[in-house]
């Protein structure tokens, strides 16, 4: 953390059953309203995932007071120094599943059962070699942003559409080394344990996600391209800090290289895409002549 930092970021899950995890959630609300933090927090009956951002002192109050708590006391927060508030309001929601993917046929346990954590430095090893298989665990505009070198780029809009892409694209990949990767690594800890008993021999994730990756001194991101897509008003973070890094984004318009999402300025499309400055300048913030279009229109 900097000395000049005002604000944090906060990153956090845990696996872990939550009694009354309803109750819980309208409570939790209550009490992050009262402490000024603001972001999206999701309970549910198998754990807590939240990103939100406070004070210095807001964001090491909130830590403080969760550990207190002897469900989340070991719980693992990833810190970063941010410049102001990343989200406009807080959000605290009960869900019946903390990441949506809708197997009810299988036991996703992480605490049970998942895919082998690697280190930052273990990655960027396992990153060099021939065996190995590297499946982006995110969504495909995700990826498209940035993502690691060589990666498998998921055809899939939602995490819950990964069972049936993975059954029908890496059914003949089970005797391979997978690697798994994600934005923090919640959502690796599912899709691991769920590829494990779906067959698949031996399956690996990238401890923290890219978030930690980055955050590395010893890797500084090496062979991570372009930035990464983030769920906050950032819209994306750089990872790779060293002269390799390179952008692989391509603008929605043009094609040119570019790495910034933006939504479209008319208010009933609002379509993330990625953007140039120059097409952002020339579309006015529009993802189509047609939507510039209705803009136009609606101010006559």
């Amino acid at each position: 953390m900097t000395e000049k930092a005002k604000f944090a970021l906060l990153l956090f899950y845990k696996f872990v059953d939550v009694p009354n995890a309803e109750q819980l959630a309208q409570e939790h609300l209550e009490y992050c309203k009262q402490l000024g933090i603001k972001g999206r927090i999701l309970i549910a009956d198998g754990g807590i995932n939240g990103t939100l951002t406070g004070t210095i002192e807001q964001t090491e109050q909130y830590m403080q007071d969760l550990k207190q708590n002897p469900l989340f006391a070991d719980t693992v927060f990833k810190i970063d120094p941010v410049e102001e508030h990343a989200f406009k309001k807080m959000h605290v929601r009960y869900k019946k599943e903390l990441v949506t993917f809708r197997v009810d046929d299988r036991n996703l346990d992480p605490n049970v059962l998942t895919g082998g954590h690697l280190s930052p430095a273990e990655w960027h090893e396992y990153l060099q070699r021939d065996d190995v298989v590297v499946l982006d665990g995110r969504t495909g505009y995700e990826f498209d942003l940035g993502h690691f070198r060589n990666a498998i780029r998921p055809e899939v809009d939602s995490f819950r559409e990964f069972p049936e892409w993975i059954r029908e694209n890496m059914s003949d990949l089970k005797d391979k080394k997978i690697l798994t990767y994600c934005t923090g690594g919640i959502r690796c800890e599912i899709l691991s344990s769920w590829m494990i008993q779906e067959g698949f021999d031996e399956v690996y994730q990238l401890d923290g996600g890219i978030v930690t990756y980055g955050k590395d001194t010893e890797v500084q991101g090496r062979l991570f391209d372009g930035s990464c897509y983030v769920f906050d008003e950032r819209i994306s973070v750089p990872i790779n800090h060293t002269d390799e890094a390179v952008i692989v984004g391509r603008c929605h318009h043009c094609e040119k290289p570019a790495d910034r999402y933006i939504n479209c300025e008319l208010d009933s499309c609002h379509l993330q895409h990625i953007v140039c400055d120059e097409c952002e300048a020339e579309h006015n913030g529009h993802c189509s002549t047609e939507c510039a279009d209705k803009t136009a229109a609606a101010a006559v």
